[in-house]
This record gives C-alpha cells, structure tokens and sequence, in this order.
C-alpha cells in the first residue's frame, strides 16, 4: 500500500539527508558519509518517480486521473527546478584564482554548502513526521472500477511487459529522449560555458524550462481528462515541438556554421521551449503505459520505463568522461532522441485497456 512505501521512502530521505549533515573534521570519512547519503537518497527516488499514476488510480475517478498523474509526477520536477536556483543562488562560485586560494572565501563557501545540506535535512524530516502522522494507503470506497480490480502478479507483470512489443516501443520512445534530457540537463552549465553563459544564466535556463514544463504538463493532463482517447495526439504534438526545439538549439550553438544568431534570448527561448516540451510529456507517457498494459500494477510499468530511462542517462553520462573537451556530439544527441521517439510514437497503435474497463462495467 502507499503508506508503508511513503513512510519507508521518506525515512531512507532522512536518513540520507542526516548522514550528509554530519559534523566530521576527517574529508575521507565525511565524502563515506555524504556518498552513503546520496545512496540512501536515490534507492528512495524510485517511489517518486514511479508512484504518481498509482496514486491517482487508487485515489481518484477516470475523468481525474491524468491531471491526478501530472500534479504528483511534476511536483517533484519542481524540486529539480529549485535546485536550479539554490545552488547559484547561495553558494557562491569560486570565480577566479585569486578568490580560490583565499581562505576566507573557501570556508564562506563550505559554510553555504553546510547551510543547504541542514535546510535539506529539515524538510525531509517535516515530510516525513507529516506522512507518519497522516497518510492512509486508500480511500474508504475505490473511486472506479480499475482501482478496485485484482491486478496481475510481480512475475506475470514482467512476463507481460517483456512480451508486449507495443509496450516496448514506448518504453524506448519515453526512456531515450527523457533519459538524454536528463543527462543534457544536469551538465548545462558545462554545455553553455564555451559559448559564455554564466552559471547562474544556465541555472536560470534549467528552472523555466522545468516550471514551464509543469505548468504546460498540467494543462494538457487536464485537457487528456476532459477528451479521452488522445494520448498519442498529445505526444506527438510535445514531441514534434521538442525536436524542433533542440534543433534550433543545437544549429544555434554552431555559430560559425550555421551563422543563426547567438543571443542570450535565443539561448532562453530554446532551451526553455525543449524543457517544456518533454517535461509536460512524462505524465501523458505514464498515462498511456497503464492504459496499454493493464492489468499489469501502475508501479510495475512506470518503474521499468524509468529504470530504462536512467540507463541511457548513465550511458551517455559514461560517454561524457571520455568526450569532455567538446560537446557539440551531446548537442546532436538531443535532437536524433527526440525524432526516434517521434517515430515510435508515429508508429504506436494505442490502446485504452483500463478506461475500456472502467466505462463498461459501469454502464
């Protein structure tokens, strides 16, 4: 049930927080602490990012539950746009070889990194005394047919997932193009640099385009609850637009070729655009694998999506330690992933097993 999970997520995010926090003169034992922390942190994040369309199938109607799934999914990318900011925002970059090797400025520095590791630590700990405190796993009555309905065992699920060739084609259209986003993104700041954007101009980048991305999310979630049956419409529109975007992003970063203009505006407008595109498409994404593999548990196919998207993350991450010189070749992958996904999606013969369910039987 969801409050066994959220209590055992939230507490391993206390733990971890907590061990990042604590005060050890040693570097070796505290980078063992801070290392073991991050462990802790990311064997929590699978619930995070998997449990949001069991969520809203537990907990609310069929003409709810794609807005449901994009509130849940999408406040967590929130938090990522947060981080855009805090780190620029308070702690300050060493600019320079002078203010590197003054004292003062290095323990100012470790003081600010301090600050947010504690005020990270507080509100896990606030998260968690209120799941402990209130968080039932389910509502007195289901609210639909599927939400009360037996689903498929953890053996079955993954027999099923692995045999179903149109869930794999948008397992890959999902997990490529969000896997190198994701990879793209947490290296902005290096992909901006040689073209003279600042860190704080990157992390600004990096949080509209995710606050943009939850907004347009929503609204098209909501739209997806108001005319069912458009999914696949809804992606390829996002996914047009996200190629579209990461081209003109990646053509822009080739001045001397292109010769397109190189402006702070232009930089913005593409990369924010990117953002919100494939942001705003990982609620539909999570909507449409439930719908196609049902009765398979909503965790189950969420969970193996993400897990594949994090392979490409960690694969193209692994690339990066090689090719770090230059990064016009992590540039084009963002466009190549994004027009394989729109084939894929092209391609897809979508299904509405669930909603199928839930109008039948309660007519």
């Amino acid at each position: 049930g969801l409050r066994v999970t959220v209590l055992l997520t939230s507490s391993l995010m206390v733990l971890g927080a907590g061990l990042r926090c604590v005060p050890v003169s040693d570097l070796e034992i505290r980078k063992k602490l801070i290392h073991g922390g991050q462990l802790l942190n990311g064997l929590a994040g699978p619930t995070v990012m998997n449990a949001a369309p069991f969520l809203s199938t537990t907990w609310f109607s069929p003409d709810e539950r794609a807005t449901a799934t994009a509130i849940a999914s999408l406040l967590n990318y929130l938090g990522s746009a947060a981080a855009f900011l805090v780190g620029p925002l308070v702690v300050p970059p060493p600019n320079g070889t002078a203010q590197l090797v003054s004292q003062s400025n290095t323990q100012h520095i470790k003081d600010r990194i301090e600050a947010v590791l504690y005020a990270e630590f507080g509100m896990v700990s606030l998260i968690f005394s209120a799941a402990l405190a209130y968080f039932p796993s389910r509502p007195p009555f289901p609210p639909s047919v599927a939400a009360a309905s037996q689903r498929l065992s953890y053996r079955r699920s993954f027999c099923r997932l692995l045999s179903n060739f149109r869930f794999l084609m948008i397992a890959l259209a999902y997990a490529i193009p969000l896997g190198v986003f994701s990879g793209w993104s947490g290296v902005l700041d290096l992909i901006l640099t040689p073209i003279h954007v600042s860190q704080v101009d990157a992390g600004w980048i990096g949080f509209w385009s995710i606050v943009g991305g939850c907004v347009v999310g929503i609204a098209m979630a909501r739209f997806a609850d108001f005319i069912r049956g458009m999914l696949k419409f809804i992606l390829l529109l996002l996914l047009s637009g996200a190629t579209l975007a990461s081209t003109w992003f990646t053509l822009t970063c080739l001045t001397t070729v292109t010769h397109l203009p190189l402006t702070t505006a232009t930089l913005y407008t593409s990369c924010i655009l990117l953002g919100i595109f494939l942001n705003s498409s990982v609620p539909i994404f999570f909507e449409l694998f439930v719908e196609t593999v049902y009765p398979v548990p909503e965790g189950i196919s969420c969970g193996v999506v993400t897990f594949l998207s994090n392979v490409f993350m960690g694969v193209l991450l692994f690339f990066l330690t090689f090719y770090h010189t230059e990064f016009s070749w992590f540039n084009w992958c963002l466009p190549g992933s994004c027009l394989l996904s729109l084939l894929l999606i092209l391609c897809f013969r979508e299904s509405y097993d669930r909603l199928y369910l839930d109008v039948v039987v309660s007519v």
